[in-house]
């Protein structure tokens, strides 16, 4: 069963029972992207680090020419 079946029957349930339906699939996405990336750069500063944009950290990584 896909994620979207399974979001159709769990509304299907909640609105036979009275409750509110559960948020669809996928709309907290960027909410939990940005706080892993504010934990992992609050991890850094705990740990001495500079806490730069760990996102420009592994593209400059990928793109660094060997």
């Amino acid at each position: 069963m896909t994620s979207m079946e399974q979001y159709l029957v769990d509304a299907w349930r909640a609105s036979q029972h009275g409750d509110p339906p559960p948020p669809p699939p996928g709309r907290d996405d960027l909410a939990v992207l940005r706080a892993t990336r504010s934990y992992e750069q609050f991890q850094a500063v705990l740990d001495g680090r500079p806490a730069g944009h760990p996102w420009r950290a592994a593209a400059a990584r990928l793109l660094r020419i060997r």
